[in-house]
């Protein structure tokens, strides 16, 4: 008799699951609601369902229905674009917990697997030259390719390593760290580093450090800026090392000459797209704006789908303005001092010159 109860309450849960807001209210979403509440256009929805259907649809069985493919894709958006918790989610598409967090974890996987090779490709030798002319045409900084940053994304203190994941501003995060061009597109990202890691040290174990140092990529094309032979490099904060591929900004420890300020300015502006990329991508998916109950593996996966789906908007001109009504969480800043290169001193001081002779 007992069990008899008990599957009844079972099934009288299951039974008061419902479904109605997916199946009747977002139907009748205007095109305006649908991209606001999933950050997304109806369009880039289902090719989000097209290229991910492969890995993430189930069928249905004698025992069960499936959750169909596109409410579990809507369930992953909703969860990436809110940080709403896993139950919440659960009763608002009518699922259990699990099946939320089932939803999530598959989608992040078929986004980075299959879709983040074609839209956050690493940049073929080809495509530099017209990445560098771009950013010259916009920024008025030659041989540039983008701007380099950092951010520490909120999350729950893991129970193991706990303390390693506590930034300098005594909250636990993750690190993203992210190359972005003229366009306001990631073109290479690296995510999960403990918050306590430096932005120095996540450069020099990320892929971009390898591809700079043990490739011909960035040396490929130089060019003759007031006598030196300058490659392609990146525009930084005084966080990063000065290398022949890095441009920071001169340290203001002492009496700046004109000619140092005014570099420094065309560094911080050309830096700006980094940093309104960062701003566009965390008005998107509310996700990256504060802890939410997922682990930090799940977390690294949803980082980074965030960013491939960012770059995926922006290529479709889905422009999304919202902001973030000073939800994130104030970013720490490590007071390091990285070594520089002497061949990077040597192309910072030819562009000052460069710049000194616009004037």
């Amino acid at each position: 008799m007992a069990k008899f109860q008990q599957r009844r309450k079972v099934a009288l849960w299951k039974h008061l699951r419902s479904s109605e807001w997916w199946d009747n209210i977002v139907c009748n979403f205007t095109d305006s609601q649908w991209q606001r509440n999933f950050r997304v256009s109806r369009e880039t929805f289902h090719y989000l369902c097209i290229k991910v259907k492969p890995a993430i649809e189930r069928k249905d069985t004698a025992l069960r229905l499936c959750v169909p493919l596109q409410k579990r894709v809507g369930i992953a958006l909703w969860k990436l674009a809110t940080s709403s918790d896993y139950r919440t989610v659960g009763h608002l598409f009518g699922v259990g917990v699990t099946t939320v967090c089932r939803c999530l974890h598959e989608f992040c996987q078929a986004v980075n697997q299959i879709v983040l090779p074609e839209i956050l490709p690493e940049p073929k030798p080809e495509e530099l030259e017209e990445m560098a002319a771009l950013f010259e045409q916009e920024w008025g900084v030659p041989q540039c390719l983008g701007a380099i940053d950092s951010s520490h994304i909120p999350i729950i203190a893991p129970k193991a390593f706990h303390h390693d994941y506590l930034n300098s501003k005594d909250w636990h995060s993750i690190v993203l760290q992210a190359s972005v061009d003229a366009k306001g597109l990631f073109w290479n990202v690296c995510a999960g580093f403990p918050g306590s890691v430096n932005d120095a040290k996540v450069l020099r174990k990320s892929s971009l450090w390898a591809l700079a140092n043990n490739s011909a990529l960035f040396s490929s094309h130089r060019r003759s800026i007031c006598g030196e032979g300058v490659g392609y490099y990146v525009v930084a904060d005084s966080a990063y090392p000065l290398q022949s591929w890095i441009m920071k900004p001169f340290e203001d420890t002492q009496a700046l000459s004109d000619q140092q300020k005014r570099f420094n300015s065309k560094i911080g502006l050309a830096r700006s797209v980094v940093e309104n990329a960062f701003e566009r991508l965390k008005g998107r998916w509310r996700c990256l704006t504060k802890r939410n109950d997922c682990n930090v593996d799940v977390i690294k996966a949803m980082v980074v789908t965030c960013c491939v789906l960012h770059n995926l908007c922006e290529k479709n001109g889905e422009a999304f303005t919202e902001e973030l009504d000073g939800l994130e969480m104030q970013q720490p800043v490590y007071a390091v001092s990285p070594r520089d290169d002497s061949q990077g001193t040597a192309v910072r001081n030819a562009l000052m010159q460069y710049f000194s002779m616009e004037q």
